[in-house]
């Protein structure tokens, strides 16, 4: 039986030996793993964890029974000191001789600690093993603050154990800015400002010179001549390779340090391999577990006679959450391997900052940065790795929800290939996962199980539970699609209860269907349910709104608003068109029109604008609910009114349309148009709604949007009248608003709707579900309980006064500020 010697129970070394027996079976091989620490292999990824809580159990990788169950003689708290590579025997501390026929180094790393005056004071600890926090803890009983030596990865994860600790807090990096090896100046400013925010304090461009203290250290001095005044020093300034053994066994060692190995993790002695942190591939040591992960399973092939892929390299890309923080760096995350155009989304109200790198042609994403939020990190990390085409506007991989929409991460697992690697620790495929799914893993926990997928650092759980529902859903599974985590309930769900149990405000529904207090998923999203189940006005509850919906105007890039009053059907009087052009001076607004027919009027003041609707509604006007999801307009070519070719009144129907659906609220914004013959010079099969007119009467067109993704409307009836097109209008928006989920438009609602078109005109055409009349009673009561918005606020000075930029005082927002463009104002560029 071939003997395999492991030396190094960390947790690569661990992974190792699972793989190993996983492919050899149990009892097949000799395998004997030596640790030098007194537990069995335990997480160090997690590692300050066990400041909040976690025991050494808890973060313990397998008990010692499962080396017994699989066969493994596990020796801890033995350090092997020797290799006799000719007798090819191994030597420990104890003197005890151990024979071995393979012999696999992962020996890991230890903790960098820089040649400073008096880092042997006590006091001065480094962050790298269980019995290295075990005294953290216990000196840190007796300290205040405490200095963390370093800030990358490993030094902010100790910043966040000296928090837990309930100590004051310093970080003292040399480079000019935190994770200089992740982040560029303006990630890591945000996340440096985010850090003070919890009360870090931050030190850059600081080089330790000495450390005080007459045998305890009381503080640190730089070489600026600078001192910082603390109880306890932590350092985590990087790793070193523990290449210690190779070197005194004759084995071959890089220039920088680590155990030289070839593409087959091979050492200079064919019979020893290294694999993790402890091993250098062509002067590259690599200090993260996922390619150390991939070296254990390419070692285990050739053990275990499967032909291996060569290790040629890794991508080091990373997420992950420091301190409530999320962070991520994928791909060449600062454009060094070809040329590439940044795009760049800071939002410093927020404390979001996106960076994505694409290729000059704008063909391909190259990598990026996020900070803030890294919640499409899965999905851009694998557009790179699979060199997957990018979207007609790149942009929307980092916008995400604009005007509502959802961005092009959405959409997401669907479109990878089932080659692409979703699990990178565990080199987990798509495919990988799909079948697990297939043969009955309906679970997250038996998907970890059965593939190891997620078990890891545990950043793909958010793409494996998206691949999980998507699997269910094509196998015919009825998935279970809640709003978040306090409604147990879909959208759909809540609606009928919000209807049937009379329920009129967001407290009233958390209180007897849901549970916690509430998130900015489930609070925005039961706002317009309220709204269209009970057509109040939405400002009532004002605090479970997004921004747009609070005060009813869209927020703009420097914190002002733009103001959009409906012009149905786009036809305006010169009276009206006179207004607007005063009001618009009066107030120094911006002017625009949109695409939509209406005239946009931007840079306005949150406490300005209901003076602006006041004499907007004197003149006329009224919300065209530009903010809301809700309808929009109702867009229209002049028709046979002036056009030669038209051969309906397309501007009276386009306005009676219009008229009758404003402020309707729904999942999603609505858009429509009115063509007045098959020229479509309004654009009608682009909308969510399209009629365009024939010589019977009038074609309708359902379900088509713009955006991202543009999709045509397809037909639902055509040659109908005025009074049946408007019946099939009531049933189909009501069907829309009833069953589609939050922020989904009518083209993707449409695309999942079971059956599609001929289902959605079996139910609005033919009455399928025989609810055609309720429908249009629904539809009946929305219209006849319309209110405008902007009205009530202007007639209603409770509502008027919250109209203001600071709960305190009156004063307008100072920060708001603007230059000149084109004769017109336009924001000053807040965010450089």
């Amino acid at each position: 039986m071939e003997r395999i010697i492991v030396v190094g129970n960390g947790m690569v070394g661990y992974k190792f030996c699972e793989k190993l027996v996983a492919a050899a079976g149990k009892g097949n091989l000799d395998i004997t793993v030596f640790g030098e620490e007194p537990w069995p292999a335990y997480d160090r990824v997690h590692l300050s964890e066990y400041f909040s809580g976690a025991t050494v159990d808890n973060l313990m990788m397998a008990p010692r029974t499962w080396y017994e169950e699989n066969h493994i003689l596990l020796k801890t708290n033995e350090l092997i000191t020797s290799i006799d590579r000719p007798n090819k025997v191994v030597r420990s501390h104890h003197g005890v001789t151990y024979p071995y026929d393979r012999l696999v180094l992962a020996t890991g790393s230890g903790a960098f600690v820089p040649k400073i005056d008096g880092v042997d004071k006590k006091g001065v600890f480094v962050y790298r093993t269980i019995e290295d926090l075990d005294a953290i803890l216990d000196y840190g009983k007796k300290a205040n603050s405490a200095a963390v030596l370093g800030g990358g990865l490993l030094g902010l994860e100790a910043a966040k154990a000296i928090i837990d600790m309930g100590l004051e807090a310093h970080v003292v990096e040399f480079a000019p800015r935190l994770m200089p090896r992740q982040l560029d100046a303006q990630g890591s400013g945000l996340l440096q400002a985010k850090l003070e925010q919890l009360g870090i304090h931050i030190h850059l461009e600081k080089n330790t010179r000495k450390i005080h203290g007459n045998g305890k250290l009381s503080g640190l001095e730089f070489a600026d001549g600078s001192e910082l005044p603390v109880d306890m020093l932590v350092i985590s300034a990087g790793i070193v390779p523990r290449d210690e053994l190779a070197k005194k066994s004759g084995l071959a060692v890089a220039n920088r340090g680590g155990i030289k190995v070839n593409e087959f993790l091979q050492t200079s002695d064919p019979d020893i391999f290294a694999i993790g942190e402890a091993a250098s591939y062509e002067d590259m040591v690599y200090g993260l577990v996922a390619p150390g992960y991939e070296m254990a399973t390419q070692v285990v092939n050739q053990l275990t006679g499967t032909p291996p892929k060569p290790f040629t390299g890794f991508d080091m890309s990373t997420k992950l959450k420091l301190i409530g923080v999320e962070v991520g760096s994928f791909g060449d995350p600062f454009g060094e391997s070809e040329p590439f155009k940044p795009i760049v989304l800071e939002d410093k109200n927020k404390g979001i900052y996106k960076r994505i790198n694409i290729s000059e042609d704008g063909k391909r994403l190259l990598g990026g940065i996020l900070v803030g939020d890294a919640s499409d990190y899965n999905l851009l990390w694998q557009m790179v790795q699979n060199k997957m085409p990018l979207p007609p506007e790149p942009e929307d991989l980092i916008l995400g929800k604009r005007n509502g929409e959802q961005g092009q991460a959405a959409a997401g697992i669907a479109s990878l290939p089932a080659e692409a690697q979703v699990c990178s620790c565990e080199n987990i495929t798509k495919a990988d996962i799909s079948n697990a799914i297939l043969d009955g893993a309906h679970k997250i926990g038996e998907i970890k199980k059965c593939t190891k997928a997620g078990t890891g650092c545990g950043g793909c759980l958010p793409m494996v539970n998206d691949l999980l529902k998507l699997e269910l859903q094509n196998m015919g599974k009825n998935v279970k699609n809640v709003l978040c985590e306090h409604f147990d309930y879909s959208r759909q769900e809540l609606l009928d209860l919000v209807k049937i149990k009379n329920i009129k405000t967001y407290n009233d529904l958390l209180d007897q269907y849901g549970k916690g207090d509430g998130c900015e998923t489930c609070k925005p999203a039961v706002a317009s349910i309220l709204a269209s189940v009970w057509n109040e006005l939405i400002t009532k509850q004002d605090t479970i709104q997004d921004t747009n919906d609070r005060y009813l105007a869209n927020i703009q890039k420097g914190g002002s608003y733009s103001v959009v009053p409906r012009i149905p059907g786009g036809e305006i009087t010169p009276e009206k068109l006179i207004v607007l052009g005063q009001v618009a001076q009066k107030y120094g607004l911006y002017t625009k029109i949109t695409g939509g027919q209406r005239i946009d009027m931007f840079g306005a003041r949150v406490d300005q604008l209901p003076d602006i609707w006041e004499e907007l509604i004197n003149a006329g006007f009224e919300s065209g609910h530009a903010y809301g999801k809700a309808l929009r307009t109702v867009k229209s070519c002049v028709g046979s009114t002036w056009c030669r070719f038209g051969v309906q009144d397309s501007v009276s129907f386009a306005i009676r349309v219009e008229e009758r659906y404003r402020g309707i609220r729904a999942p999603h914004k609505i858009k429509g148009g009115v063509s007045g013959c098959i020229r479509e010079c309004a654009e009608a099969q682009s909308k969510d709604f399209g009629i365009i007119a024939t010589e019977k009467g009038w074609n309708l067109y359902v379900c088509g949007n713009g955006g991202s993704k543009p999709q045509h409307a397809q037909l639902l009836i055509n040659d109908v009248d005025s009074e049946t097109c408007i019946k099939y209008l009531d049933r189909f928006l009501i069907y829309y608003i009833k069953t589609a989920e939050p922020l989904t438009r009518t083209a993707t609602w449409l695309n999942k709707l079971e059956g599609g078109l001929n289902h959605l005109r079996d139910v609005v055409v033919n009455d399928s579900l025989g609810l055609g009349e309720e429908f249009e009673r629904e539809m009946e009561f929305m219209v006849a309980t319309y209110s405008c918005e902007w009205k009530e606020v202007v007639n209603d000075p409770a509502l008027r006064a919250k109209f203001t930029h600071f709960v305190n005082v009156a004063e307008p927002d100072p920060s708001i500020e603007f230059q000149e463009m084109r004769g017109q104002k336009i924001p000053v560029d807040w965010y450089k």
